[in-house]
């Protein structure tokens, strides 16, 4: 077991799960509504709990109604939230999520009124006693800083970098982590076609992961080499929703257990497929093949 800490937002997600996407202008009734926490960093830490980590989470925790709902889910999966910044005024963010049940695809509108975490928050935590370090690809500027520290002070903790999002200068942040994990929206977005196209450009020594729909997964090592692992898709998509944070997770887990790259990538695609064929994160893990 290892002790995790990951620095991101929680949000709380309102699902609704709908037949199909309606077209522009026109009203659905939504089959179900249901109200969860949600969050890349925190949902990655939910898989890493079951996969049997200690967790911790940094991040701002507004003192509203909202909040109780996050901070719940936390406590279910033993997530300590110790190092959050708590704040009164603002509301925690919150995502507006369409399920579509012919698909399994979501579509989302996001809205926060949340600062981020900051870098004076992050140097008061005590990194000696985490195995890894994983943060969101947000908070250009401060999260530069977090990564500077630990690698002038805690050279030897490993750290990750999740790039979801094409957000100015965070190419900035690329040589700082141990790893990437690149998004196929942040490849696409820089106009890669794909995911070994986009690795192949990184500078030389970066390891990274990107994954790419139904394609599966690609990872390169220090030495350039690229290895590839296939979708393990469930026999009925049910739920997106997360599958990337999960793949995170997973691959997280897997380099931690001194996994090779290539079977870290295949465990993190397979746990995503899994994901799929589920509502939500609740009970997930159950074996690792």
């Amino acid at each position: 077991m290892a002790k995790i800490l990951a620095v991101g937002i929680a949000t709380l997600d309102i699902i609704n799960t709908v037949d199909s996407y309606p077209s522009e202008d026109t009203e659905v009734r939504a089959l179900c509504q249901r109200q969860v926490r949600g969050g890349n960093a925190t949902n990655t830490l939910v898989v890493l709990s079951q996969l049997g980590h200690q967790c911790h989470w940094a991040g701002v925790l507004i003192d509203e109604p909202d909040s109780a709902i996050i901070q719940q889910e936390l406590t279910q999966f033993n997530i300590d939230s110790s190092a959050c910044r708590i704040i009164t005024d603002g509301k925690m963010p919150t995502s507006y999520i369409s399920v579509s049940q012919e698909t399994g695809s979501r579509s989302i509108v996001h809205y926060r009124d949340c600062p981020e975490f900051s870098f004076a928050d992050f140097e008061k935590i005590d990194l000696t006693q985490f195995d890894w370090i994983h943060f969101e690809g947000r908070n250009i500027e401060q999260t530069a800083l977090m990564l500077q520290y630990i690698n002038k002070h805690h050279r030897s903790i490993p750290c990750s970098l999740e790039v979801e999002k094409p957000r100015a200068g965070i190419e900035t942040l690329f040589s700082l982590p141990s790893i990437l994990m690149f998004s196929q929206d942040y490849a696409v977005a820089h106009h890669h076609k794909t995911a070994q196209e986009l690795l192949s450009s990184l500078a030389k020594e970066i390891v990274a992961s990107c994954t790419w729909g139904k394609q599966g997964a690609w990872a390169i090592n220090k030495k350039q080499h690229l290895f590839h692992s296939k979708t393990y898709d469930p026999d009925n998509v049910v739920d997106t929703l997360g599958a990337g944070d999960t793949f995170n997770a997973a691959f997280i887990d897997g380099l931690l257990n001194k996994l090779e790259l290539s079977q870290a990538l295949i465990q993190a695609c397979e746990l995503a497929g899994r994901k799929c064929g589920q509502q939500g994160l609740m009970n997930l893990v159950s074996k690792i093949e």
